[in-house]
């Protein structure tokens, strides 16, 4: 007797039943309920930061000016070496690792 492989095993397919017949007769929740708990959610946020706590700090940053010998890639806007030019077209240079 020949036995075809590709039939799916009595015991799989039972269970692969029951666990559809288990999601259909769960109780989920409509689509309206869900975006109706996610604005209230999102409301309280609003006015609540976590710990309750306002914070006001200032950054502060100094910025270096790009150096003679580096370019700012016009593909990944990076600033590199010049060792790391590839090739400049149209007055934009772009980097090795973009032209790669």
């Amino acid at each position: 007797m020949a036995t075809d492989y590709d039939e799916v095993r009595s015991d799989v397919k039972e269970s692969q039943d029951r666990s559809l017949e288990a999601l259909q007769s769960a109780n989920a929740p409509d689509a309206r309920s869900v975006v109706r708990e996610l604005d209230e959610a999102d409301a309280m946020d609003e006015s609540m930061t976590p710990g309750g706590e306002f914070v006001a700090e200032e950054l502060t940053v100094q910025v270096i000016p790009q150096a003679q010998d580096e370019f700012t890639c016009y593909s990944c806007f990076l600033v590199r070496h010049r060792s790391q030019l590839a090739r400049e077209k149209n007055g934009h240079a772009y980097c090795s690792e973009c032209e790669g």
